[in-house]
């Protein structure tokens, strides 16, 4: 795990001086991810700069990396976890090594395959490759998004990297809001939209890569996730189900440093520790009753053999690390959950280098609790549309709480009209009235970015639909986000070994009586889980995790300070304060849970602090 950044351009100097001050600069910018030796490529039209953490080959991992005649030069983020499988494939074609990086395995298929390599490639990743004697840059990101990519472009300059503040130290690049993103954001409680929150920075979307070649870019997509549901019998997917978690986490332990894992009560981590079998687990939890899992890890940990680190978090200590968390994370994360990610990170990072967790198998097996709602709905939702719609007309009068309400109000809309994601802060109206400028009423409506995905699933089952856009929204802009920044702010490399393409091949197999049914969620994935888990714990509920912002928020030290920042000048700048303080008060007194649409302000303004 490692992090890159560079910049292209026609009139490019390699004799300047200024470029290797340049590129180091953006380098010192994230020495996080890679504090153990750093590389540069300064070139006539191109300079890359490298910082590595050492995870295989320590000795002979350097980058930028080249193949035998110098003639292709790449850098790399991340890992690929079939490369000894595709070395011994290009030995047998008459290619040659220099080391044992999974890097140079990807240097040989470009030289096999040209861009057609991409199909080979089993892990998580983004690169640039540079194709010196045509002066061709070539930069991908893997299937999933499970590794970061930004650019930015301005004439016929290209600036990109791992982060985007590593283009801070870049001439000519000067940040400013996208407000357009803000909008969006308090709606979806993340980064949703391909510009990122600074205006003219894009991320490089998950299967896609670009050719950037005489100042033109084109971008182009290789490879899109299809739920193909079979008949396959139950038992035979728990068995599938099984041996592939298994293989996957086989291949992502293989390295030659120590492994430990992430460990909370949910399944997903459990099952991942109890199949690894490593030495070290790590767990965190918080000061207040109810919110700490710590427990539990410790009596898992003792049943598998691994020693269990715990690390509770005080209150203080996670409100002082706020504002670093979010300038870790480039973009506004609302999610409160990144900090917890923040700390568990930094204790495994004090023993190890690489941590394996539990992400992915919510969205690829159908695991959250919102996945029942369409079963929950199915009778209401057979009723004619005409009528759904007076019913929820009448229950929309019924006051706010009333038991039935929300039933029969979500009930009249279709998945495609009610669902955009795991969270849902801020209704259009709402963020109208909360927002000045433009984008209080020029924002796109969330259905506008939610129905391009909806319509490669037209055909599909409701809870397959949301599962498919949860895969391309939430998973890849909240929580494989979250993972990467979160670990990497540490010199940490995670690793996710259900996020896997032979993993999800097997549970796209699988039919929705299989994932979700009106008691529980995924079903196949829990009896698999079962086979190395107590019953209890295969059983478990989804739950996230839990952070306790609903109490502090209540309490008058962390209400004056949500205040202070509510009724500051940079909120001033982008929001009506008196709406602000209004969220506030109504969740202070007690009238209104408003918790999570004041953490999604909040931590959009310490960003902002951070970054402007």
């Amino acid at each position: 795990m490692c992090g890159f950044c560079g910049f292209a351009s026609l009139k490019h100097d390699n004799q300047s001086q200024d470029n290797a001050t340049i590129i180091n600069s953006m380098m010192d910018k994230i020495i996080h991810r890679g504090p153990d030796t750093a590389g540069t490529y300064l070139g006539e039209k191109l300079t890359l700069g490298f910082r590595r953490l050492g995870i295989n080959d320590l000795e002979g991992g350097a980058q930028p990396l080249y193949n035998e005649d110098a003639s292709i030069v790449m850098v790399l983020n991340g890992e690929i976890y079939n490369h000894k499988e595709l070395r011994d494939l290009l030995v047998e074609k008459g290619h040659v090594f220099a080391t044992n990086t999974d890097t140079e395995v990807v240097l040989h298929l470009y030289e096999e395959h040209g861009i057609n390599m991409l199909s080979h490639l089993r892990g998580m990743f983004a690169f640039a490759l540079y194709d010196i004697p045509n002066a061709r840059l070539i930069c991908a990101r893997d299937q999933f998004g499970m590794k970061p990519f930004y650019y930015w472009r301005k004439d016929d300059t290209l600036v990109f990297g791992s982060e985007i503040k590593s283009f801070y130290p870049y001439p000519g690049f000067t940040p400013h809001v996208n407000e357009t993103a803000l909008a969006q954001y308090l709606t979806f409680q993340y980064s949703v939209l391909e510009e990122t929150f600074f205006t003219g920075v894009y991320k490089l979307m998950p299967g896609h890569y670009f050719i950037w070649e005489d100042g033109e870019m084109q971008i182009h997509r290789y490879h899109a996730h299809k739920f193909t549901p079979t008949n396959i019998p139950y038992n035979d997917a728990v068995k599938a189900i099984d041996d592939v978690v298994r293989e996957s986490i086989a291949m992502h332990v293989d390295c030659d440093v120590e492994v430990a894992s992430f460990l909370s009560s949910g399944v997903d981590s459990s099952y991942v520790a109890a199949c690894f079998g490593g030495t070290k687990t790590f767990t965190v939890g918080f000061d207040y009753d109810n919110y700490n899992e710590i427990e539990y890890a410790a009596a898992l940990s003792k049943q598998i053999g691994a020693e269990n680190i715990p690390k509770i978090i005080s209150t203080q200590e996670y409100w002082e690390h706020l504002p670093t968390v979010q300038y870790h994370m480039d973009e506004p994360l609302a999610d409160p959950a990144a900090v917890a990610l923040y700390f568990v990170s930094r204790e495994a990072a004090k023993h190890v280098k690489v941590a394996l967790s539990g992400e992915g198998a919510d969205e690829f097996f159908g695991g959250y609790n919102i996945y029942r709602e369409p079963i929950s709905l199915r009778f209401l939702t057979m009723l004619p549309r005409a009528l759904r719609k007076l019913l929820a007309a009448i229950a929309s009068r019924l006051p706010e709480g009333t038991k039935g309400r929300s039933f029969f109000i979500r009930g009249a809309k279709t998945v495609e009209e009610r669902y955009i994601g795991g969270a849902y802060m801020f209704t259009p109206k709402e963020r109208a009235a909360l927002l000045k400028g433009p984008a209080s009423t020029n924002a796109a409506d969330p259905t506008q970015i939610t129905r391009p995905l909806y319509d490669n699933v037209k055909h599909e089952h409701d809870i397959t639909k949301m599962q498919y856009l949860d895969l391309h929204l939430w998973m890849v802009s909240d929580i494989l986000l979250k993972a990467d920044k979160m670990s990497m702010a540490h010199a940490l490399e995670l690793r996710s070994p259900l996020v896997d393409l032979e993993v999800f091949k097997i549970a796209a197999q699988l039919p929705v009586k299989h994932r979700v049914s009106r008691k529980g969620t995924k079903l196949a994935f829990r009896a698999a889980a079962a086979k190395h888990l107590p019953p209890d714990v295969a059983a478990k509920k989804k739950l996230g995790f839990p952070v306790p912002i609903r109490i502090w928020l209540r309490e008058e030290k962390y209400y004056r300070k949500v205040k202070k920042y509510f009724t500051s000048e940079a909120a001033e700048k982008f929001f009506n304060i008196d709406k602000l303080v209004e969220l506030l008060d109504q969740h202070y007194k007690g009238r209104k849970d408003n918790s999570r649409r004041i953490w999604t302000v909040f931590m959009f303004l310490l960003w902002h602090e951070a970054y402007f």
